[in-house]
């Protein structure tokens, strides 16, 4: 098993990310029916406060995460957002997405960042157990707040 940081040449293993987050998420079209150019997601890729990181198994993406850096105002540190984080269902339980968040804490370490934090459904009981098993739980609200209206839903 290998984890490697995507990059802006790394076009085709980002196609393979998305096609996993669809499929393990159950949401195909919101991540294969209105892919950006690739421009777009070379120029994201390339962007050092953008992190994708895929596992793979003999070059397939079988594992992967997406995750946003946030540079704080009131200190020079970072807070890093894993986005979204998702593991092929014959791939589960060989500590792939323990090892996806442990690069993760690599590069946020290198970047100047203090914390991860991600959020998960209360309903999802192997993403919780997950991340309690490596941080501390915060219980919050979550809003989404549509920036204009008649958005279409996602």
């Amino acid at each position: 098993m290998e984890i490697q940081r995507l990059s802006g040449k790394d076009l085709e293993r980002m196609q393979g990310l998305l096609d996993l987050f669809g499929e393990v998420f159950r949401e195909p079209d919101t991540y294969g029916a209105a892919r950006p150019s690739a421009a777009y997601q070379r120029d994201l890729l390339d962007d050092p406060g953008f992190v994708a990181l895929a596992a793979l198994d003999r070059g397939a993406v079988v594992g992967g995460l997406a995750a946003y850096e946030l540079r704080k105002f009131e200190q020079e540190r970072s807070e890093f957002y894993l986005y979204d984080l998702a593991v092929a269902g014959s791939h589960r339980r060989r500590g792939i997405a323990t090892g996806l968040i442990e690069a993760l804490k690599k590069i946020a370490a290198s970047r100047g960042g203090y914390v991860i934090f991600v959020q998960a459904d209360w309903a999802d009981e192997a993403p919780v157990a997950l991340y309690s098993k490596l941080g501390r739980r915060e219980d919050i609200h979550h809003f989404d707040i549509d920036v204009a209206q008649g958005r279409p839903e996602t």
